[in-house]
């Protein structure tokens, strides 16, 4: 029987339009016993190596292509409504050279013809013709436009033009069977008309959208969200055809009266033959020193490095200098390290803090080469966890960097290999179930806090761990028996089920970057960020553009704030008290850091803060940084069981004990605690006999969750203690238990070194730079308001002034103010105050530094430029203190056109030659005559602090209800958080209320209320509500008392009773 070969078919990655998945759309193909099958997404090739892939795998051909747009005139030419109109066109890879031209047809779409779409044109077509196929496309192809226009003669001119592009025997009429959708029929009778009067092969497609007919509601409910539009409204296909995966015999009967349009999809996949080579790794073109080779360059810089650090004499040191070298040179790993190696000296050399994490650290090489500061063999890190001679996979070092300089690293590589060589990675966000139910609620016309309750009824998932709809039905009652007894959740759920997983979005990895040896359009389509016109990213992400794909050399260039709030903090202690620090000597036995570790003074740290964390670190009193290391491990989900034992036995109270002898060898630091994920390889590795290639098996499995594969190490693991150690079965099983906390949680021991390095370098700058740090901190936190507000809140407690902005002394960002009578202090940055741009603020920075302090309002409005200061800033500046050196706010405010006058009349003097812009000739303006009024309300001047820096500064406005407080027995927020289930009162300010109206309409809110050390949502039910409807207004200082309730994965207080204290509303 012939076989119908799918040639024109869209997956999820035709982004909001195709709903098929890949693997199940090859799976589908292989139950239909089709040999090969074909992908075709809109303009993109983001799916191709997962596709190539899993066809390969099920043992079916896989057909590339793409289905482009072809603009209407010139791709680089973008008229509005002239250039807007486009035609589809079918592409298929006959060969690697066709492969190749789609990547650059697909790249030049998107770098140079992207308008609304990524288009090509025929110029690029002829110039990139080899090795494609061409079928003319659906009806918004250019032919299927001129059929549609009645003008048959346009019809044929397009027909020899794409012939003598492509060649005849390459260019293919593409038809289909629609019939009940507008024009379809018209289509497909001039197309068969053209194939037999010029003899033109016709080729059946379905242009399938989506896999089965009951996925057609799915696939139009999905096209309503990505046209923020309901159902009802949704035209896609006039509302018609069916646009599913179809079999063989569907195919014979839709075209029984063309049987050779089927026959010709056959053909036409065997013509196609791409064969890509997958999982080689390809290196960036590192230049080498003459008559030297990457081998040769990496033993130098290590030996080097060994005399830098003091190790070269180091018998130990050398011996496995010499191991890792043969390992990496064997694996002809060296490019690999020297290009990591060199974008790392860089940015030390440029002052760019950075670190790296992961396994990398426990390679020996990497610290001698200056790629990382963590001695392996003093944290006795093993290399083989990194790389060993039987692991396949390539070395991955991540690379953090200050998240302020990142993007100068990124610059530094497109220095050195060339800008068309490096690009940042692409990824794809996923409709996730949550989002999922919200978007198909919204998109079938339901009110929004339907699809909320509903998607407040799953269950939040983990890191690497997602949660799906059918899992929460089977965790969570009230969304199985919602489902089961409400038809309007149950349609909301099963569409939402066809939609998770979805791909909805591309964006940039947050760290990845690519670097090849040659253009990277020679590997991997590329195009601009959706957020950014000038910065390229792969199409591929990060499993298809690496080793499990095309091979190209991934870097992980992660932004970290920390690391900026380091530098920062450096800088202001340089700058304010020249001194000199170099943050990778700092000593690690520093009194005063874990003194104040001990106490739990742990806000604006690196992993070391939050409730949770303080709370064990109190109890643990750390004294070394094996601590902070083991801390920053243990502090997970599974392992944080194993804090309370680590505590107790550092401290003596209880014994230290190993599960068996062999233990003590690798675990005596934690006290025989298991820490770190390789503990549980050298568990395997001494007790069960594992070596370090099938230990990697073993780390997988436990670490993934993998449940087959679990199922066998388990077998594995407990067979090999009985022969290798002489175990029992039951003792076997007692240590086999004792990883269970670490499936899918365990630290890797390279990784907490690294990490607890950077905590601890922080909480050094802390304990000893206080003011510095925390001004840095504050720095890094700005726009974060709430984050602020716990900041300050913080500086407050150690003494630390936070002084709002002012005219003569604030910088841009916050700064630190020396105070020789009493504590130093912090100011405000102009940049933190809303309405006021950087214009305005680098114009008053700029000024001061040339002329000198404003000695008052007169000074500031004359040296002041009225196309800056407008009456915005103007405004912001008096509301927010910055100018309560010259006058009281509400005056300054209440004269606030007179000030404005005496600007524009300045302006005017300086234009007309008068005097110049900083006033040193001519006569100065008369002093400024402000209108007494009386002074600003205390808690209208808070609200405009509020208002304008986000937070109140100078007082708070609970601050005065103390005392009324107390005497109600309310329970501080950040206390309450903790008494999960418990009835508690709380007292606090309103600072956002949302209402919405109920299934059986009543009104009901969500309420954010805050008191001085934090926050916490509280709802209130209509019952409640209508109690006391005008407690609820945002700024009501008020009382509430309620359950505290975690159900939906976030605490809140669900209110029984409220009192208003007092409304600033």
């Amino acid at each position: 029987m012939t076989n119908f070969i799918h040639l024109h078919t869209h997956s999820h990655y035709s982004l909001l339009d195709g709903l098929s998945k890949i693997d199940d759309m090859v799976k589908l193909a292989k139950e239909l016993e089709m040999p090969a099958i074909g992908i075709t997404d809109h303009g993109a090739m983001y799916g191709v190596i997962d596709f190539y892939t899993a066809c390969v795998k099920n043992g079916i051909k896989p057909v590339i292509g793409v289905e482009v747009y072809i603009a209407n005139r010139s791709r680089l030419q973008k008229e509005p409504h002239i250039d807007n109109k486009r035609y589809h066109l079918t592409l298929l890879a006959k060969d690697n050279a066709g492969y190749q031209n789609l990547i650059k047809l697909t790249t030049a779409a998107h770098l140079e013809g992207y308008y609304y779409k990524p288009r090509i044109d025929k110029e690029l077509l002829r110039a990139r013709s080899e090795g494609l196929i061409a079928l003319s496309g659906c009806p918004a192809g250019e032919l299927g436009r001129a059929i549609k226009s009645g003008n048959m003669e346009k019809a044929e001119a397009v027909i020899r033009e794409y012939q003598e592009i492509f060649g005849p025997e390459n260019y293919y009429l593409e038809i289909m069977h629609h019939p009940d959708v507008e024009f379809f029929q018209e289509w497909r009778s001039a197309l068969i008309e053209l194939s037999r009067k010029l003899n033109i092969p016709l080729v059946a497609t379905q242009d399938s959208h989506y896999l089965r007919p009951d996925d057609a509601v799915a696939h139009k409910t999905l096209v309503a969200i990505s046209t923020n539009t309901d159902i009802g409204d949704t035209a896609i296909f006039s509302g018609k055809g069916e646009y599913h995966f179809i079999s063989t015999e569907e195919a014979l009967e839709r075209f029984k009266d063309i049987p050779e349009a089927v026959e010709n999809t056959a053909k036409i996949a065997e013509r196609c033959n791409v064969n890509l080579t997958l999982g080689k790794f390809i290196f960036p073109d590192f230049a080498l020193e003459p008559g030297k080779t990457a081998d040769q360059m990496l033993d130098e810089l290590t030996l080097n490095g060994a005399r830098g650090r003091g190790l070269d004499q180091d018998p130990e040191v050398e011996k496995r200098r010499q191991y890792e070298l043969e390992v990496i040179k064997n694996k002809n790993y060296s490019p690999y390290f020297l290009v990591v190696a060199d974008l790392l000296r860089f940015a030390r050399e440029s002052k760019i803090y950075t670190t790296v994490r992961g396994s990398g650290a426990g390679s020996l090489v990497a610290y001698l080469s200056g790629i990382t500061n963590v001695n392996p063999i003093e944290f006795q890190l093993p290399f083989e966890r990194f790389l060993n001679p039987f692991r396949p996979s390539a070395p991955d070092f991540d690379m953090d960097f200050a998240d302020n300089r990142r993007q100068e690293v990124i610059e530094y590589a497109k220095r050195k290999y060339g800008a068309d060589k490096v690009a940042q990675i692409g990824t794809f966000g996923t409709m996730m179930a949550r989002g999922a139910v919200r978007d198909v609620a919204r998109a079938t016309g339901k009110p929004y806090e339907t699809g909320d309750r509903i998607a407040k009824l799953i269950p939040m998932g983990s890191q690497g761990f997602p949660m799906s709809i059918d899992r929460a039905m089977e965790l969570e009652p009230e969304l199985k028996n919602i489902y089961e007894r409400d038809s309007e959740a149950r349609q909301i759920l099963d569409i939402a089920k066809k939609l998770e997983g979805t791909v909805r979005h591309v964006s940039v990895h947050a760290a990845g970057v690519v670097i090849a040896p040659k253009p990277l359009v020679e590997y991997v389509p590329t195009q601009f960020d959706p957020k950014s016109e000038t910065n390229i990213i792969t199409q591929y992400d990060m499993y298809t553009v690496g080793e499990d794909g095309i091979g190209l050399t991934k870097l992980d260039f992660l932004g970290i704030r920390n690391l900026a709030i380091l530098e920062n903090a450096v800088h202001l202690v340089k700058q304010h008290r020249n001194t000199d620090i170099d943050i990778e000597k700092i000593p690690f036995d520093d009194k005063k850091t874990f003194a104040m570790l001990a106490k739990g003074e742990t806000e604006g740290l690196f992993q070391l803060n939050g409730e949770g964390m303080t709370k064990h670190l109190k109890e643990l009193k750390p004294t070394t940084i094996h601590d902070i290391n083991a801390m920053v491990a243990l502090y997970r989900p599974g392992p944080i069981n194993n804090i309370s034992e680590y505590i107790a036995r550092k401290q003596g109270r209880s014994p230290i004990k190993y599960f068996h002898p062999k233990a003590e060898n690798f675990l005596a630091k934690s006290y025989g605690i298991l820490v770190y994920q390789d503990d549980l390889l050298f568990t395997a590795m001494e007790l069960a006999g594992y070596n370090w290639e099938t230990v990697d098996k073993f780390r997988k499995a436990v670490g993934k969750k993998i449940p087959v594969e679990m199922a066998k190490q388990h077998k594995i693991f407990v067979e090999g203690c009985q022969t290798h150690s002489g175990m029992s079965e039951k003792q076997a099983e007692q240590v086999w238990n004792l990883f269970e906390p670490f499936q899918g949680y365990g630290f890797n021991k390279a990784h907490a070194a690294c990490y607890g390095r950077v905590a601890y370098q922080t909480a050094h700058m802390k304990a000893n730079y206080s003011t510095e740090y925390m001004c840095a901190v504050l720095t890094a936190e700005a726009g974060d308001t709430e984050k602020i507000a716990e900041i300050i809140t913080e500086c407050q407690r150690m003494g630390i002034p936070v002084l709002p902005p002012d005219i003569n002394s604030s910088f841009k960002d916050f700064t630190v103010i020396k105070n020789q009578q009493s504590a130093d202090q912090i100011r405000f940055g102009l940049l933190t105050i809303k309405n006021l741009g950087e214009g305005v603020a680098d114009a008053v920075i700029a000024e001061r530094n040339t002329v000198g302090p404003y000695k008052n309002l007169e000074d500031f409005i004359f040296r002041s430029q009225s196309k800056i200061l407008n009456k915005k800033s103007l405004e912001a500046l008096i509301k927010c203190g910055a100018l309560d050196a010259f006058g009281e706010r509400n005056m300054l405010l209440f004269n606030l056109e007179n000030i404005l006058t005496c600007v524009r009349d300045k302006e005017k003097e300086i234009n007309s030659g008068q005097t110049n812009l900083f006033g040193d000739a001519g006569p100065a303006l008369p002093p400024l005559h402000l209108v007494p009024t009386n002074p600003v309300q205390i808690w209208e001047k808070l609200m405009w602090e509020k208002e304008l820096l986000g937070l109140f500064v100078s007082d708070h406005p609970l601050n005065s209800y103390q005392q009324e407080l107390k005497l109600q027995n309310v329970v501080q927020i950040k206390d309450a958080v903790s008494r999960n289930g418990s009835s508690v009162k709380i007292g606090g300010i309103i600072t956002k209320t949302q209402k919405i109206i109920t299934k059986t309409g009543r009104p009901m809110i969500f309420s954010w209320v805050e008191d001085l050390t934090s926050k916490i949502e509280v709802v209130v039910f209509p019952n409640v509500l209508e109690k006391n409807p005008e407690a609820w207004k945002e700024n009501s200082i008020i009382v509430a008392r309620g359950k505290i309730n975690d159900r939906d994965g976030a605490l809140k207080l669900l209110c029984d009773d409220v009192k208003t204290l007092a409304s600033m509303a």
